[in-house]
C-alpha cells in the first residue's frame, strides 16, 4: 500500500526525511550510543527481575535480536511506503513488550512501548500513526497504572515523535532544495558551455568562411588562367591576392582567439587600425569610451570588417566614414560610404542590387554569395538584443549596428 506525498493525513514523510541523508556523523554516533544504552538497560532490568533463570536466560537476548530485526524491516518498509507491512513490523516489538509485561518485566515493556509510539509518529502517515500510537500508549498506560500521569506522559511521547518527524521533514526539504539548486547550476553550466561553443563556432565561421572563400576565388581563377595559358603576371597577381587574403585571415584568426581569451584592445583602437591601411577611411568616436563584453566587442569588429570589405569589393574608390557612439546603455556603429567613383560606378555598385558580382539583397541587408555577410552580422546582433540595418543612402551605402553595452 503506497500513499501519495502531496500532503495531508495520508501523506508519508519525504524520502529524504525517511533516510539518513544529511544526518551528521556525530548524530549517527550519538544515536548508536543511545540505542546501545537502551538495549543494555532493557537486558539489565530484564535479568534484574530474577524472572529469567536457567534456560530462560536466552529469552531476553532472543527478544532483543528479534526487535533489532523488526526495526531494520520497519525502516526499510517505511522507505518503500508500504503501510501494512510496516505496521506489522512495528507490532513485533509491541507484542514482545506485552509478553515482557506479562512475564513481570515491566520496565523493558515500557521502554519498548515508548520506542514504538515514537517511531510510529516519526515515520508513518499521520492517519496511521495516531491510532497506532494511541494503542501503544494505552498499553503503556495500563502497565503504568497511573491514569492522569500516564495521559500526560503519553502526550509528551507523542509530541516527541512528532517533533522528530518535523525535524526530519525540515532536513529532507533542505536537501531537496539543495538537489534542485545543484541541478539548476548544472543546467546553467551546461547552457553556458553550449552558448560558449556556439560563440566560438560563430567566430571560427566568420573568420574562416570569409578568408577561405576569398582565397578559393583567387586560387580557382589562377588555376583557370594556368590552364588557358594566361600571362604569368596575371597568374602571379591572383596568387599574391590569395596570399594576402591568407595573411589577413591569419591575423583575424589571432584576433578572434585573443577575443575569446578576453585579450582584446579597445574597439575604437581596432577600428583605427582597420582604417589605417586606407587613406579614404575616417574614424570618429563620440560618448564616454568603456569596455564592452566579448560578444558585443566582437560583433562591432566583425560588422566593421564586413562593411569595409563590401565597400572595397563593390564600391572601390569610395570614401568611408566610421562613427562609433557610446550611449547610456548601448553602442552604435555607423559605416557610411560615398559610393563607387569613376569607371567602377556601375549600376548596383556599393551593394545596390542588380550588379554583376554584387552582393544579393535580403530585405535591406546585403550578403556575399558564400553565405557570409551582413545577414550573419544581423543575426549576431539580434542574439545580443541589438539590431543591424543596412541600405542605400544616396549614391552610397550605410550600415548601422546597435548592441547593448
Amino acid at each position: 500500500m503506497t500513499s501519495q506525498r502531496s500532503g495531508g493525513w495520508s501523506a508519508w514523510p519525504s524520502a529524504e526525511a525517511l533516510s539518513r541523508l544529511g544526518v551528521p556523523r556525530v548524530r549517527v554516533v550519538i544515536d548508536g550510543a543511545v540505542w546501545a544504552s537502551m538495549t543494555t538497560w532493557i537486558l539489565w532490568t530484564a535479568y534484574g527481575t530474577g524472572i529469567f533463570r536457567g534456560a530462560a536466560v536466552v529469552v531476553p537476548v532472543a527478544g532483543v535480536g528479534l526487535c533489532a530485526a523488526a526495526a531494520h524491516a520497519y525502516d526499510r518498509l517505511t522507505r518503500l511506503n508500504r503501510l501494512l507491512p510496516a505496521v506489522g513490523a512495528l507490532a513485533v516489538p509491541a507484542l514482545l513488550a506485552a509478553g515482557s509485561y506479562a512475564a513481570g518485566a515491566r520496565t523493558p515493556a515500557s521502554i519498548l512501548w515508548i520506542i514504538c509510539a515514537v517511531q510510529a509518529m516519526e515515520r508513518l502517515p499521520l492517519a496511521a500513526a495516531l491510532p497506532v500510537t494511541t494503542a501503544v500508549l494505552a498499553a503503556h498506560s495500563v502497565n503504568d497504572g497511573r491514569s492522569p500521569e500516564s495521559a500526560v506522559l503519553g502526550l509528551g511521547i507523542a509530541l516527541v515523535g512528532y517533533s522528530l518527524r518535523l525535524d526530519a521533514q525540515a532536513r529532507g526539504a533542505g536537501f531537496r532544495l539543495l538537489a534542485q539548486e545543484r541541478a539548476a547550476r548544472t543546467a546553467e553550466a551546461e547552457s553556458a558551455a553550449l552558448a560558449e561553443r556556439a560563440r566560438i563556432a560563430r567566430e571560427i565561421h566568420d573568420v574562416l568562411a570569409h578568408s577561405l572563400s576569398a582565397q578559393m576565388v583567387h586560387l580557382e581563377a589562377a588555376r583557370i588562367q594556368i590552364e588557358q595559358g594566361a600571362d604569368r603576371a596575371k597568374i602571379l597577381e591572383r596568387v599574391v591576392a590569395a596570399r594576402g587574403m591568407a595573411r589577413e585571415g591569419l591575423a583575424e584568426t589571432r584576433q578572434a582567439l585573443s577575443a575569446l581569451r578576453g585579450e582584446v584592445v579597445a574597439v575604437e583602437t581596432f577600428l583605427r587600425e582597420l582604417a589605417a591601411p586606407s587613406g579614404d577611411v575616417s574614424v570618429d568616436v563620440s560618448g564616454q569610451s568603456r569596455p564592452l563584453s566579448a560578444e558585443a566587442s566582437q560583433t562591432v569588429r566583425r560588422v566593421a570588417q564586413e562593411a569595409l570589405t563590401n565597400v572595397r569589393k563593390h564600391a572601390p574608390g569610395a570614401t568611408v566614414r566610421i562613427l562609433l557612439a557610446y550611449g547610456e546603455d548601448e553602442v552604435t556603429l555607423q559605416i557610411r560610404d560615398s559610393g563607387a567613383t569613376g569607371a567602377s560606378a556601375a549600376p548596383g555598385a556599393s551593394g545596390a542590387p542588380g550588379a554583376s558580382g554584387a552582393p544579393g539583397v535580403v530585405g535591406e541587408l546585403t550578403y556575399s554569395g558564400c553565405g557570409y555577410g551582413l545577414l550573419g552580422m544581423r543575426e549576431r546582433a539580434e542574439l545580443l538584443g541589438g539590431g543591424l540595418e543596412a541600405g542605400a543612402d544616396g549614391k552610397g551605402y550605410v550600415v548601422r549596428l546597435r548592441v547593448p553595452a
